[in-house]
């Protein structure tokens, strides 16, 4: 996997250290995984997107080997701001000021953020299998609250979610992708060890943790405070059609509320494009980059 690609540490900020690899050359494109991964999950487009684009597959704070914060009574060390400062950092850091941004779950609720926080370093906008956070919370349903119930699960005071999960972090992370993915997903060998190295990690699930304690408290305030704003670049929103979201949401209808000129499409695929569909999802994010506007 990543053939071509280099492995870096390089800083974010409050003194986070960020992992990553980076690969290509040409106009950079940062990519952001989701829970409960890490940037590996890009092992099936990154080195495509690498032919013509600088490309950075980044760790989260508090996810594969990025450092991993103890987390605070507020949680705001693990806010999607904070998470958003950290890459721009980081992007920076490596000479790009301004730059593309893919996010897949967590990833793109960071790249939402990003986007709003720091307007004039994304250009474009890619977001996969998400509805924004707000909205979520907003319009909870049954079918959300049973299909998605780690959201609330996890959001509980510590060390509750931690010491349930460190009993078999295995079995929650297989079953986990398990249920969110198309009953015909195959996931990589070498991916799945990855990412349970990664995750058997206490420090890694706790920090997973903070990253949902944040999404349920100081990401809505944050969200509530830019309510009428909406990001300004070009977005584009992919999801899939086996997952909950397609079943769930208007997906492309929940982005138009926030983004000031989006398109999309559901794929076929569960929740986890880049590996279940990278062939489509690659695609629509080529289509998408060279497009006018």
């Amino acid at each position: 996997m990543f053939e071509g690609f280099e492995t870096r540490d390089v800083a974010g900020t409050d003194g986070v250290t960020i992992h990553l690899r980076i690969g290509g050359s040409g106009a950079p494109i940062l990519l952001l995984h989701g829970y409960p991964q890490c940037h590996v999950m890009w092992h099936r487009m990154a080195p495509d997107l690498a032919r013509d684009h600088t490309v950075v597959c980044a760790d989260l704070r508090g996810y594969g080997d990025s450092s991993k914060p103890a987390g605070t009574a507020n949680h705001d060390n693990y806010s999607k701001r904070a998470m958003a400062a950290d890459m721009v950092a980081v992007m920076n850091e490596l000479g790009f000021n301004r730059f593309v941004v893919i996010g897949h779950d967590r990833g793109g609720r960071v790249a939402h953020r990003m986007a709003l926080d720091h307007p004039d370093a994304v250009t474009r906008l890619v977001v996969l299998d998400i509805v924004p956070t707000h909205t979520l919370f907003a319009r909870t349903d049954k079918a959300f609250s049973i299909g998605y119930y780690h959201w609330f699960f996890l959001a509980q005071p510590a060390p509750l979610p931690e010491r349930m999960i460190g009993a078999d972090p295995a079995y929650f992370l297989t079953t986990k992708m398990g249920h969110w993915s198309a009953a015909d997903a195959i996931f990589d060998a070498e991916a799945m060890a990855e990412y349970l190295r990664c995750f058997s990690d206490p420090a890694t699930i706790h920090a997973s943790c903070e990253d949902y304690r944040a999404a349920a408290t100081i990401d809505l305030e944050h969200d509530e405070a830019d309510l009428e704003r909406k990001v300004m670049c070009p977005t584009l929103a992919l999801w899939g059609k086996h997952g909950l979201m397609h079943k769930t949401y208007d997906v492309l209808e929940t982005w138009r509320e926030k983004c000031h000129t989006v398109n999309g499409k559901a794929v076929e695929s569960g929740h986890f494009l880049p590996e279940e569909a990278p062939e489509e999802t690659l695609h629509e994010v080529r289509a998408f980059l060279g497009a006018k506007g």
